[in-house]
């Protein structure tokens, strides 16, 4: 596979989440589900290791970013095994640059091609320093570049910055999550002036992928003017209704080349971004994010429990009834019917 023209071609890619029993316990039966539910509704590829994945999975009294990791990898491998095509297997890298190279080789090992790359350890270091860190990770495995939002655990990321990492070769992509559109444009402008035109764009704007995925991108670069496109999402919220997000990524690639926007699209984006503030429970600061997106894979009885590893993470008060009303409201943009199809093989 060629693995910057599969990136270019945009995909839904969802960021993983943790399937946890009644007893906060790893439960292998209903991750394996979870995984089969992504390829069965033919997303391009999947990250694993990420925030929706829990960050609390590397701690030593969890140990579970090896097992988590491995356990996705063969799944995935054993689904395409029966139907082949296609897809790019991504794995979240966190820590400081020795904890960063040490999750590659382990990644690299169970057969991930790319690493997302974290940068919420270095809050208070140097551009410089970040800079480093990515050029050596990215030494031993493709990066995929993440601008994580403040209120996510992410720092604010100068324009000077991104500029100098998108000369990084062994850049493949970056995830633009910031949920801003002053510092989306900054990644973005800085990509199409370091004249990297083989660096897919991805949205992780979770408030705004309708619009993000419609947007050109147009900046003077030594006097030629480059457009860029954001092609796919690699999203915490295509962690559910994840066959709809895959028609509704198809719907616009096919709508995006037409000069003449139909409106209605405006209020799809409307209604994504709703049904986001209820999974991620942005009310309250997105305390809710994790357990809002494990209830609704719990209500379609992909997994049995919505416990979080970190005890005090729980649904917020009245998030369940906005989950419920955002479900009524759009149903268009959910897949019960789906998954009420294929659970029962998909758990087995």
């Amino acid at each position: 596979m060629d693995l910057r023209a599969h990136l270019h071609a945009g995909h839904v890619i969802p960021a993983q989440p943790l399937a946890l029993d009644a007893s906060r316990k790893f439960s292998e039966r209903h991750q394996r589900a979870i995984t089969r539910y992504y390829v069965a509704s033919g997303v391009g590829g999947l990250a694993v290791g990420v925030h929706s994945t829990q960050f609390e999975i590397r701690e030593p009294q969890h140990g579970l970013f090896k097992p988590v990791l491995e356990l996705a990898s063969r799944t995935i491998d054993e689904e395409l095994a029966k139907a082949p095509r296609p897809f790019i297997k991504i794995s979240g890298l966190c820590g400081r640059t020795e904890q960063a190279l040490q999750e590659a080789g382990t990644a690299l090992g169970y057969g991930y091609q790319a690493g997302l790359l974290s940068l919420a350890a270095f809050q208070n270091d140097s551009e410089d320093a970040m800079i480093a860190h990515c050029r050596r990770v990215a030494e031993m495995m493709p990066i995929v570049g993440f601008y994580l939002q403040p209120a996510g655990g992410g720092r604010l990321l100068a324009y000077s910055f991104w500029r100098r990492f998108a000369e990084i070769p062994n850049v493949v992509a970056i995830k633009l999550a910031p949920f801003n559109r002053y510092q989306t444009i900054d990644v973005i402008r800085a990509v199409a002036e370091a004249g990297r035109d083989d660096i897919a764009l991805y949205t992780g704007n979770d408030d705004s992928i309708i619009v993000d995925l419609f947007t050109p991108f147009t900046f003077d670069a030594g006097g030629k003017k480059i457009t860029r496109h954001i092609v796919g999402g690699l999203l915490g919220h295509w962690g559910v209704w994840t066959s709809a997000a895959v028609k509704l990524l198809n719907d616009i690639k096919q709508a995006r080349p037409s000069k003449l926007l139909d409106v209605q699209w405006l209020d799809t984006a409307i209604a994504v971004t709703d049904m986001n503030a209820a999974l991620f429970d942005a009310a309250n600061k997105y305390a809710g994010n994790l357990p809002g997106i494990m209830e609704v894979l719990r209500r379609q009885g992909l997994v049995s429990s919505i416990h979080c590893l970190d005890p005090h993470q729980g649904l917020s008060p009245g998030q369940a009834e906005e989950l419920t009303r955002v479900c009524r409201a759009y149903p268009h943009l959910t897949d019960d019917a789906f998954v009420a199809a294929h659970r029962d093989v998909w758990l087995s």
